[in-house]
């Protein structure tokens, strides 16, 4: 019955592609009859709060760039958007334009290699080359930009967003109750055996004050990379990337999960779990979960907890505030901390074989202008004076020292959304220079105050990654071996959380079942997929 339910479904959005607009065939002619704007037939998310028919800044380009763009949307569910845009490729009938959101749905690096070779998806080179200045400036001046749009061949097959955010770069944070802290006259952890002393004191030494032994040293979750306790203790002993498990070393790609360092990790962490500084359900729990755990009504029980930010375990006012970020801590090896390129390698901006030569070049053009400072922030902070301001005298940016650009206005009470931005479906340009220069207040523990918060905690973990990172942001997989590694990536990546949580929990022995751990990549081809990696990362442009 659930099979039948997805075969009409799949029909009937087939069947609303069609109906939405004239076929490509028909659309070329249109295009092509020199009346009017230009039509562009484009597929994109679109949220409950924005119309972008009627949008302001859909407006402003259509009048800036002669066009008329015809949308067809989804919701910013990230599995309906995929099997939308997967059913209209498959179809036939795809648009001249997809303008999709990373974060919900966009082209891997391998469909934009599948979909560039069978002539479906446009090479861009040439187009960005004669009509998108800014695009062309931005790649010349961003090498790993462009090493993450030039597919092997040498051709930009799609344009994902640049989204340098600051936070979002080291997000495998520690956030400590430093209220606790405070109370108990304890300093920051600064070392993994720091950490080990204040859990226990939080622990035992009632820092909540209600008389109960109630307190979870530590809290953390799975459902969100960035909050997975593991990545964050491991870095004390050998670099955990919290993805891959891939580490290099003088050019060559290996595997961080079977080496001894990993093994001391797991030790460490296992006897923190032993001990019950580690909250159980921390290998488990969903965000809800975890949250409930940091808003507990009758007391704040939770003294620290892996985590992106503060508002991911503990929305509650009266708590989010006692919540300060730990340095990366100093283990027998290592003190790195987890780096992740921000934005996603793929493509968020891709033409297709069904648009003219007219509307290629009128949206090589659009997306060109949100690569400049005026395209940026009408795009995604909408009009002036409207959604945003000139700074005040005295406001300053998020960054100390950074000269302010923009300060956001809020909607006021009961204003409905104003629907004159793209939001997050603009985000092609947002460099680190570009966010460091919004307003923002200088309380940190407040909301509009925040994002310095986050800005100040990252400082602590800027820069102390491991010298050498696997670029996953860079990588390109051939089409003809992507099926194999996927799988193979997969069963890798699922062995390695299983045993971790086995050898943590103490259903696995670290001495006893070690050797038969590491002997098991054996069986999952970890050779081949090094290889794999190592001759993706050989033929990357870095």
């Amino acid at each position: 019955m659930k099979k039948s339910l997805m075969y009409y479904l799949s029909i009937l959005l087939i069947v609303s592609f069609t109906l939405v607009g004239c076929s490509s065939n028909e659309k070329t002619e249109s295009q092509q009859d020199g009346d009017g704007p230009i039509k562009i037939k484009v597929f994109g998310p679109q949220n409950a709060d924005t119309n972008l028919e009627t949008n302001s800044f859909t407006k402003l380009v259509e009048e800036k760039f002669n066009i008329d763009l015809e949308w067809q949307v989804t919701t910013y569910d990230a599995t309906s958007a995929s099997e939308v845009r997967n059913i209209a490729l498959a179809s036939g009938d795809y648009p001249d334009l997809f303008l999709l959101v990373p974060w919900v749905d966009q082209f891997s690096q391998t469909d934009l290699l599948r979909y560039g070779k069978q002539g479906v998806v446009l090479p861009l080179n040439d187009l960005i080359d004669q009509y998108a200045p800014n695009i062309k400036e931005v790649l010349e001046n961003h090498p790993y930009y462009a090493s993450m749009v030039t597919a092997p061949d040498g051709n930009i097959y799609g344009l994902p967003h640049l989204n340098e955010c600051f936070h979002c770069s080291y997000g495998n944070k520690l956030w400590i109750n430093t209220d606790w802290l405070e109370k108990l006259k304890l300093d920051m952890p600064q070392t993994t055996e720091d950490l080990k002393t204040v859990l226990t004191k939080f622990k035992t030494q009632d820092p909540n004050g209600n008389g109960k032994q109630d307190e979870v040293p530590l809290s953390g979750s799975p459902a969100l990379v960035e909050s997975s306790i593991i990545p964050y203790l491991m870095n004390g002993f050998i670099y955990d990337d919290s993805r891959s498990r891939l580490i290099m070393k003088n050019g060559k790609v290996d595997l961080a999960a079977n080496k001894e360092e990993w093994k001391e990790g797991l030790s460490y962490i296992r006897s923190l779990y032993e001990e019950g500084l580690i909250y159980k359900g921390a290998f488990s729990q969903n965000t809800e979960a975890q949250q409930k755990l940091g808003n507990n009504a009758e007391a704040q029980i939770v003294g620290a907890s892996t985590a992106m930010h503060p508002g991911v375990f503990v929305t509650e006012e009266k708590y989010s505030k006692f919540y300060d970020a730990a340095p990366p801590l100093k283990g027998p090896h290592s003190a790195y901390t987890t780096y992740n390129f921000p934005s996603t390698p793929g493509g968020a901006f891709v033409l297709t074989n069904n648009a003219s030569e007219e509307a290629q070049i009128a949206a090589i053009k659009l997306v060109d202008y949100m690569f400049t400072g005026e395209g940026r922030i009408l795009s995604h902070h909408g009009e002036k004076d409207v959604s945003w301001r000139e700074p005040k005298e005295g406001e300053v940016a998020i960054e100390e020292g950074v000269e302010p650009n923009l300060a956001q206005i809020p909607l006021g009470d009961g204003e409905k959304p104003r629907n004159d931005n793209w939001g997050a479906q603009s985000q092609y340009y947002h460099s680190r220079e570009f966010r460091d220069g919004l307003v923002q207040a200088t309380d940190i523990y407040t909301a509009e105050g925040y994002e310095r918060r986050l800005q100040e905690a990252t400082h602590l973990y800027e820069g102390k990654e491991a010298s050498e990172v696997f670029p996953h942001w860079a990588i390109w997989i051939d089409p003809a071996v992507a099926d194999e590694t996927a799988m193979i990536k997969t069963n890798i990546e699922e062995y390695i959380e299983q045993n971790a949580l086995q050898f943590i929990t103490g259903s696995k022995d670290l001495d006893k079942d070690w050797d038969s751990y590491v002997k098991g990549f054996e069986q999952l081809d970890l050779k081949r997929y090094l290889e794999i990696m190592q001759e993706a990362y050989d033929n990357s442009s870095l």
